[in-house]
């Protein structure tokens, strides 16, 4: 075993749960922590809004290498003494397949930040997570990470053949496109996303030079997509995280036919094991996610073979993650007083993914706040692109409007108890928009089914812990 492979990722949690307080402190402890660049861009444009009070994004930016582009998100975004109580946050444009430069500037600058401040003051690895099914944003989120001196790439909700190319041209400074999911289309389609750093910050390979190229772990859920991405990517991979389906977040639907049990959550059974004896022979590392955060699964992980663990929602209820204050002291008395309840909701997400949702009467959990919500779509991370009759493409998403989208070709059935994560997850991260309808977005928290188990980090009379009490709790005097 490589004695320099983290033992511990620390899960990579969007929107900006993974913070860069967080990431930092893991990586300080010799672990690799990871930030979210999932919906980055909408999170620096409230923390400027909001008078960015310790200055940390500021700093960040005065570290870009073209000073007078992250100046001029800067100049367009940032409110010294913080924006009204009653006022919004500022939307960037929606991403498309041909976005104008300032979203890729903003995009690219959005992530370099994250990265900056999560690496500032040591010398430890740092990672970043994304989502193939966000594809849109994903070369330039990218990008500015490389450009922020990232050290491992982790991607799961999909499967990210084309991201190890990707890397190896942008640590070049060189275009790149990327193929995009497109419903309603033919077997000559080939719809791209372009970038072209030299285009957006002439002069950028000579003044930066080559970029280290970052470590690139897809999350798996079987050995079938592992041996996928082996023969198939574009480029090289370095290790897997392998992720059971109790994990938190998006979760790879169940195969074959999907069941549900008498809860309405999607039923996992024989098929989605995953045999580590057969991961082990692939020759790469490989990390275990979903349930391993505690000493003894730890310890099982490494017996099986794995350089460790990943872990992702000890670390979203420590003191250092971005969730909202008031809402992570919610759901840790909820687990004190043992009411804590997970549940698996099998259409919430726009994706199609099963995603967990952590039931708390004062967010989207609750029906009945679910429904008074008016449907709104003014962020669009998780759209789909379709192809429309005169060739060129659309957008739509299941958590819009529902005449917009059954106007758009999809399905009204589909559109049925979907979320919009987008805005819901940015509330959680305690940046709720305030729509021009006066209605302010509440939350959605996810966490894995082993959320009761942080009683574990907290000492008795406590209702709070740190990232550090995490660490040593799951190390305990192990190797």
């Amino acid at each position: 075993m490589n004695d320099n492979l983290p033992r511990i990722i620390q899960g990579g949690m969007g929107v900006a749960i993974s913070s860069w307080r967080l990431a930092k402190t893991v990586s300080e402890m010799g672990h690799l922590g990871v930030i979210s660049g999932t919906g980055i861009g909408i999170v620096l444009i409230a923390r400027l809004m909001q008078g960015d009070p310790d200055g940390e994004v500021r700093r960040a930016l005065r570290h870009f290498p073209f000073p007078d582009a992250a100046q001029a998100v800067q100049d367009k975004y940032f409110v010294p003494d913080g924006i009204a109580d009653d006022a919004s946050y500022k939307r960037a444009t929606m991403w498309t397949i041909d976005p104008p430069d300032d979203l890729n500037r903003l995009t690219i600058i959005a992530n370099f930040v994250e990265v900056f401040l999560a690496k500032e003051g040591h010398n430890n690895p740092v990672g970043i997570n994304l989502l193939e099914k966000v594809q849109l944003p994903n070369i330039s989120s990218l990008y500015g990470a490389m450009l922020g001196g990232v050290d491992y790439v982790i991607m799961g909700a999909g499967i990210p053949l084309q991201i190890p190319g990707t890397l190896d041209r942008l640590a070049e400074h060189h275009p790149v496109s990327y193929r995009i999911d497109v419903e309603g289309t033919g077997p000559d389609d080939d719809f791209r996303i372009h970038l072209d750093p030299e285009a957006l910050f002439p002069g950028i390979t000579e003044k930066v030079g080559p970029l280290k190229r970052p470590q690139f772990l897809p999350i798996i859920s079987s050995v079938v997509l592992a041996q996928a991405l082996l023969k198939r990517s574009n480029g090289e991979i370095n290790g897997f995280v392998v992720e059971l389906p109790i994990a938190g977040g998006h979760n790879a639907p169940p195969r074959g036919p999907m069941q549900l049990n008498d809860k309405g959550e999607p039923v996992y059974g024989k098929k989605d094991d995953v045999d580590f004896e057969r991961i082990k022979i692939l020759g790469l590392p490989f990390w275990l996610a979903g349930g391993y955060g505690s000493p003894a699964m730890y310890q099982a992980a490494r017996d099986a073979g794995a350089a460790g663990v990943q872990v992702g929602t000890a670390f979203a209820y420590s003191n250092e993650s971005g969730l909202d204050p008031a809402v992570r002291a919610a759901v840790i008395q909820k687990v004190i007083n043992e009411e804590a309840v997970v549940y698996t909701d099998p259409v919430i997400s726009p994706t199609g993914y099963p995603f967990k949702v952590v039931q708390l009467d004062s967010t989207l959990s609750n029906p009945e706040l679910y429904h008074a919500r008016p449907r709104i779509c003014d962020i669009g991370y998780l759209r789909t692109a379709y192809k429309q009759s005169d060739g060129t493409l659309g957008y739509r998403c299941p958590a819009e409007p529902v005449d917009a989208y059954v106007k758009k070709g999809g399905k009204v059935e589909d559109t049925v108890n979907r979320g919009c994560l987008c805005n819901n997850l940015g509330a959680a991260a305690g940046v709720p928009q305030r729509q021009k309808n006066g209605y302010v977005e509440l939350p959605v928290i996810t966490s894995g089914n082993d959320l009761p188990n942080i009683i574990q980090f907290l000492k008795p009379g406590q209702t709070s812990y740190s990232a550090v009490d995490v660490i040593n709790h799951l190390l305990g005097s192990n190797p």
